[in-house]
């Protein structure tokens, strides 16, 4: 049997806060080891184009943030494996993490881990994901050129997503079940100024129908009850999301919405064990404030390493 490896610290996710984390670790010579699990990058490889990083004031690609982030990281001596976490052992000194290929004790851990699309848990929804339903605009918009599609929620999010996929599709319909939009005032005035983007307020989808794809939604106005079905090429969810707490269940304290509970210094309520991004962020979730946290994770588990009583 394969011997368990040792590591100082290893940072479970590759998004921005992973990474920053990498980064801030590699450079304080503690040589961790990265596991992004299987989606590189985290939600940021969704986002087609961020303009409100610092430093890019033209805008950047998501899939390019992660790129350089990955590359700088690694530089400085930080081991990134595109491989996920199968177990995580939080009752043993170290700890103990397991993927599909080793095992591994680590004297710190960093989860990064961020969290998933919230499904809306409809009829339909499961089936026909991949045929007509979709969580990433930027992954299946080039698919809906010429088409006539909704998507459902009212967010930062949303509009982001509704707004790009007016590049390929004629029509885009905003679902939201409220009769205003929770997205910033710059997103709703660029959503509501597009000839190709139409909304429909106190809705929600109760079916989602189709034979070999989705071909119309069940709705139902909250306000008046009525019940209808419209046609749609496509139906893409952006409601929220869920955070990816399942490795660590009832080993950590989370709070009331299922996010890990951090202090300011990124301390989980397990001595050694840190939080970083949309994983112990609710309010937040944004890029900048992942990759801050993942710094300050680092910088702690760095101090922890030194001066593990404090």
């Amino acid at each position: 049997m394969e011997a368990t490896e040792h590591e100082k610290l290893i940072i479970i996710g590759g998004g921005p806060a992973g990474m920053t984390a990498a980064l801030y670790a590699a450079r304080a010579e503690l040589q961790p080891v990265v596991f992004t699990g299987m989606t590189l990058y985290g939600q940021v490889s969704q986002t087609d184009l961020i303009e409100n990083y610092p430093g890019f004031p033209e805008g950047i690609t998501g899939m390019e943030l992660g790129e350089r982030l990955e590359r700088q990281a690694a530089r400085f001596g930080a081991r990134i494996f595109i491989e996920p976490v199968e177990s995580i052992d939080l009752q043993q000194k170290p700890f103990l993490v397991k993927t599909y290929a080793k095992s591994y004790e680590a004297e710190t851990l960093i989860l990064a881990m961020g969290a998933d699309n919230k499904k809306l848990g409809v009829p339909g929804e499961a089936e026909f994901t991949g045929r007509g339903v979709s969580y990433c605009a930027t992954c299946d918009g080039f698919f809906y050129r010429g088409k006539y599609i909704h998507v459902v929620g009212g967010g930062d999010s949303a509009i982001e997503e509704a707004l790009f996929l007016t590049r390929f599709a004629n029509s885009v319909t905003i679902i939201h079940r409220r009769d205003a939009l929770r997205a910033q005032p710059l997103l709703e005035k660029r959503a509501r100024s597009n000839p190709k983007i139409r909304f429909l307020w106190d809705t929600v989808v109760e079916e989602i129908k189709g034979q070999e794809r989705v071909h119309s939604l069940s709705l139902r106005n909250l306000k008046t009850d009525q019940r209808f079905d419209v046609p749609t090429d496509g139906v893409f969810i952006s409601i929220g999301h869920v955070p990816n707490t399942a490795l660590i269940a009832n080993q950590v304290e989370l709070d009331d919405k299922g996010y890990v509970r951090i202090d300011w210094m990124m301390r989980t309520s397990v001595p050694g064990v840190f939080a970083a991004g949309e994983i112990a962020d609710p309010h937040y979730r944004q890029i900048i404030t992942s990759a801050a946290m993942g710094a300050a994770a680092a910088l702690e588990a760095d101090c922890y390493l030194n001066e593990p009583d404090l």
